[in-house]
């Protein structure tokens, strides 16, 4: 059976068995564990069924019933309430529900996770939350009973979900996430570690993310500016993709340039946000994040959702 590797130092990248030059393992070479999942929308179940291709067996759960038979149909062992999800898995839980509040009623709630009253389990949540907030889950979690909670952010939307090719951002416990790898490398193709406090894991994606909606904003006002000149979009981005105004955003423009208020655009907002309320609460200044908040939705050509 292959040793998941150490997790590696601060923000280094770490090669996955998705990479081209390393063969897949064998179902055989992996126990056959059960691990929890919780929250099988647009990204868990993906996730979910990849870590059972990936040889687990996925004991999940959702809220909605319609979550529940999608999943049970893509061949998920469904659990009647989350703590028979808690019973039912060997050594952790994913958490991938929408925020706070969520996942403190299904960690922390009166039948909740923990009423199961685990020992030894890992809370593996992947769920983005503002750094604070995820320190705060961390300590209320593990005060409530013997079970340790990680963080492992995810980058690459519900393509890179369905691919398994997600960048997973983790922290916490050093020698639990460490244990956690090889669900890691079932769903992502890149994993990196940001220490022991599970809020770094959500920074990390705020900065990522922070870049993202940066770099948006100038690829849009370039092709802005381009096409008042009548100068062909694709044979810009053509220049960009071999030129200095290469990036992700310029070589995936044609998925990105999609991105509708009420999808990517309003998560990617949100993240844009948290980020400005936290270099507000630390004294960073960040102006172009600032600006790219502000100026997100007009680049993008889109009008914000009416709350």
């Amino acid at each position: 059976m292959n040793v998941p590797a150490a997790p590696p130092r601060s923000g280094q990248k770490v090669r996955s068995r998705h990479d081209r030059d390393r063969p897949a393992p064998r179902k055989d070479l992996i126990m056959s564990k059960k691990i929890g999942f919780v929250g099988l929308g647009t990204m868990g179940l993906p996730m979910a069924v990849n870590l059972n291709k990936a040889g687990f067996e996925v004991i999940g759960y959702d809220a909605f019933e319609g979550s529940r038979e999608k999943a049970k149909a893509a061949g998920i062992t469904i659990a009647e309430t989350l703590k028979e999800v808690a019973e039912r898995a060997d050594d952790a839980v994913v958490s991938m529900v929408r925020d706070y509040a969520q996942n403190v009623d299904v960690i922390l709630g009166e039948d909740g996770l923990l009423s199961a009253g685990p020992q030894g389990l890992t809370v593996i949540v992947m769920s983005t939350l503002d750094p604070d907030t995820m320190n705060e889950l961390g300590q209320r979690v593990e005060e409530a009973g013997d079970v340790r909670l990680i963080a492992a952010a995810v980058s690459g939307g519900a393509t890179g979900a369905q691919a398994g090719t997600l960048s997973i951002m983790t922290s916490g416990h050093e020698d639990r996430v460490r244990a956690a790898r090889p669900y890691f490398d079932a769903v992502g193709s890149h994993v990196f570690y940001y220490g022991s406090e599970p809020g770094n894991s959500q920074a990390a994606k705020l900065v990522n993310n922070l870049i993202l909606g940066i770099t948006m904003n100038a690829v849009a006002e370039g092709l802005k500016f381009g096409a008042q000149y009548d100068l062909p979009e694709e044979e810009l981005l053509n220049l960009f993709r071999v030129s200095t105004g290469d990036s992700w955003v310029a070589r995936n423009w044609d998925s990105v340039s999609q991105w509708t208020a009420d999808t990517a655009l309003a998560v990617l907002l949100k993240d844009l946000k948290a980020a400005h309320l936290k270099g507000l609460e630390h004294n960073v200044a960040m102006p172009f994040n600032a600006l790219s908040s502000t100026q997100l939705f007009d680049s993008m050509g889109q009008k914000p959702q009416a709350e």
